[in-house]
């Protein structure tokens, strides 16, 4: 959430970059009841040290007088925090000022295009006829025991998706990160504290009082909840693989053909905690990685900046990797790198101390390789005129083989 102080010294600007990204929030009713709660807070604070007087004083009667005064106070103060917290937690992050004023993904800019698109003397198929053709996925099975949009992986490309995730892995142990491998299920506190409103709209699956994480992301973030880092251990990076599931509302046409947008997939995911001031480098630092992770893979891609429109709600600068699928003849997301401010730090309380003095973190997070994305564009893009299918360089230790053949 944003520091009350800075919504107090600057409601329009709030209220106007709110709405850049999409929420009309109510900046005034919430400056209302902020005014009305410091009041209440004051009150609150002298009843107390009366109270403390009248005791000193042996003043039963005043004493009395003043408790049920105080009882009230403190009663409507309640009251107004709740309020107050309720207002503040809907507004979302700013975005930064170098990001593009724009409506939806449609006003994205694009920063830069690498690599060659691939040429086929032959239709390419896509990733669903040559995984069908290859027996890789049996998406009418996972119907019958669990409904649409889940597949069963198997033969190579399990083994595909084992070894991008020790690819992606060994790659990270060398830049420092720490490897978790963390829970999927997160409480209430944590997924507010997150602020991602798609928890509460139905997006996120609900388990009892919990919810499944939509990646590794969500209960990483977490973790440090109520605590205070040493600056002298930041930056603190994480590399977490877990299972990612989510509802996907709403897709519709190809995109829910085959592995592109299913309810549950593996993901390896990147997150750091960095001081404020570094903020920015860890963007560009985590975005690097990202394009490290698609050029050894041997992948054209583009990078994306979002639009204010774009993007999500405790975000304040975004960027996209998107890798160049053949069956569509067009680049699709396959990672994104999140700079988050200190929005979420504030939400989950995770300081970090320095010379003494304590203040919110900065936290970052960004796609290592999310395994309904990036196979698919291996399994299209290193395609074969027999439907075999080659193996990156890079993945070929970890796999044993060279080629899936057809």
């Amino acid at each position: 959430m944003l520091d009350i102080k800075f919504i107090r010294e600057n409601a329009k600007l709030v209220a106007e970059k709110s709405k850049q990204k999409g929420y009309d929030v109510d900046i005034e009713k919430l400056l209302k009841v902020d005014e009305q709660r410091r009041k209440i807070i004051e009150e609150v604070d002298k009843l107390r040290s009366d109270r403390k007087k009248a005791a000193d004083a042996r003043d039963e009667k005043k004493g009395q007088d003043i408790k049920s005064k105080l009882k009230a106070a403190e009663d409507k103060l309640e009251k107004l925090h709740e309020e107050f917290y309720i207002l503040i937690r809907q507004v979302p992050n700013l975005p930064k000022s170098d990001v593009k004023v724009g409506k939806d993904e449609s006003e994205n800019e694009v920063v830069r295009n690498v690599g060659r698109i691939p040429k086929f003397d032959f239709k390419p198929k896509d990733h669903l006829e040559l995984a069908q053709g290859a027996d890789l996925l049996d998406p009418e099975r996972a119907s019958k025991t669990s409904g649409s949009r889940f597949n069963f992986l198997k033969n190579e490309l399990v083994l595909l998706e084992f070894a991008l995730v020790n690819f992606s892995f060994d790659l990270l142990k060398k830049e420092g990160f720490i490897p978790v491998i963390p829970p999927v299920i997160i409480n209430k506190k944590s997924a507010d504290g997150l602020g991602y409103p798609e928890y509460e709209t139905g997006e996120g699956y609900k388990v009892d009082d919990g919810f499944l994480v939509g990646t590794a992301e969500h209960s990483i973030v977490p973790m440090h909840i109520d605590e205070t880092l040493k600056s002298s251990d930041l930056p603190k990076r994480y590399v977490g693989f877990s299972t990612a599931f989510r509802r996907e509302a709403g897709s519709y046409g190809k995109d829910t053909r085959g592995m592109f947008r299913v309810h549950q997939f593996d993901k390896v995911e990147m997150v750091s905690f960095v001081l404020p001031e570094d903020e920015d480098k860890e963007l560009e630092y985590l975005l690097s990685l990202e394009e490290e992770f698609v050029k050894q893979l041997g992948l054209a891609y583009r990078v994306i900046k979002q639009c204010t429109g774009d993007l999500g709600f405790p975000t304040a600068r975004k960027y996209d990797v998107e890798v160049w699928i053949p069956s569509e003849g067009k680049y699709r997301e396959t990672h994104s790198a999140s700079l988050n401010t200190d929005f979420q730090s504030r939400r989950l309380n995770i300081k970090y101390e320095h010379k003494g003095q304590r203040d919110f973190l900065s936290i970052l997070n960004a796609t290592a390789i999310a395994m309904s994305r990036i196979p698919i564009a291996i399994l299209e893009n290193y395609q074969q005129k027999d439907g075999s299918i080659l193996v990156p360089k890079v993945l070929q230790k970890y796999t044993g083989f060279t080629k899936i053949p057809a």
